[in-house]
């Protein structure tokens, strides 16, 4: 919903198969609406095991479509008898079309303007290419969950999950730290029930950034064996015990010469353990092997302590 609020009328959603997919894609539940002019989010489904390559396949033939009509306009304002209001508009179009809020209205400009300019019948340079562009206008616009609660490289040390019925013994993977090694892409760690205002500004720097941008929310499930009715006061719980630091990561800052990371959560004010005893997933493995989760639950709670010292030392590097 939030997304759809700031960035719906541009927005291409490649979504998983989950509970995503299967509350957010269906009626009464879905949260995506269009806007006044009729504009709003293009939505997709794809598979859980190949989404990553789903989304990416429909980012690239995106930016095909955009790169083709980026040169269809370039030829049409080279088009001497192209008028004067096509030229402009696809002049101002080309300087912005990176940026959304420019694109969007240039984009417009050139719209009318292109639909204003062709002649019935005309087969000439100017009034071909600007068909071309009128065709082509849309062109601006921790478990895993469903397949069960299987143990994954997100889940964390501890809790009982599919193939890890003991608790699982591996450390969580930090999923941000390694996006942020390759210094360009835009990382935040967010938090909608601990901390909306700093997930809103995660949000809009990640889409103004001109790059990839990752932004990994704290999301209670089912599979946590807690009451989804309070899912944002779990949410909230898990940032204040430790869990799930807040954090934003923005490349645009290093190359000012600044530090490109920011920590904003505060240090931990309630118990780790138990936060986690709060979950099933912990609460179980405590009932069934109390001397395995003893051992566990200090290692994962010295894990997430260790980690927020790291991310400390991080915010520190001025």
């Amino acid at each position: 919903k939030l997304l759809t609020q700031l960035f719906g009328d541009r927005m291409v959603i490649a979504n998983a198969t989950g509970c995503t997919s299967i509350y957010g894609g269906s009626a009464p539940t879905v949260p995506y609406a269009k806007n006044a002019k009729g504009q709003g989010p293009a939505w997709a489904n794809s598979l859980f095991e190949d989404n990553a390559e789903f989304g990416y396949g429909i980012n690239l033939a995106n930016k095909q479509r955009r790169l083709g009509l980026k040169d269809t306009v370039e030829a049409l304002i080279a088009v001497d008898w192209a008028t004067d209001e096509i030229k402009a508009a696809g002049k101002e179009w080309l300087e912005g079309m990176d940026e959304a809020e420019t694109s969007r209205a240039a984009g417009d400009k050139l719209l009318k303007a292109c639909k204003d300019g062709i002649t019935e019948g005309c087969e000439c340079d100017a009034c071909k290419l600007a068909r071309k562009v009128v065709e082509n206008a849309d062109v601006d616009t921790e478990v895993y969950s469903n397949t069960g609660g299987q143990s994954s490289k997100a889940t964390p040390t501890g809790p009982i999950a599919k193939f890890a019925a003991a608790g699982k013994r591996t450390k969580k993977k930090d999923l941000g730290l390694m996006a942020m090694s390759y210094g360009y892409v835009y990382v935040a760690k967010v938090c909608m029930g601990a901390d909306p205002a700093q997930l809103l500004k995660a949000v809009n720097e990640a889409e103004a950034y001109h790059g990839p941008s990752l932004i990994i929310a704290y999301a209670p499930c089912i599979n946590h064996t807690i009451n989804m009715s309070h899912s944002q006061l779990e949410a909230k719980k898990a940032v204040e015990a430790g869990y799930w630091p807040l954090y934003r990561y923005n490349p645009d800052l290093a190359a000012e010469g600044k530090n490109p990371f920011t920590l904003d959560s505060k240090d931990p004010k309630s118990s780790f353990q138990d936060f986690i005893l709060g979950e099933g997933r912990y609460a179980a493995l405590k009932k069934q092997f109390p001397e395995i989760a003893t051992e566990l639950f200090a290692r994962a709670e010295r894990e997430a302590y260790d980690k927020i010292d790291y991310y400390k030392k991080l915010d520190n590097l001025d």
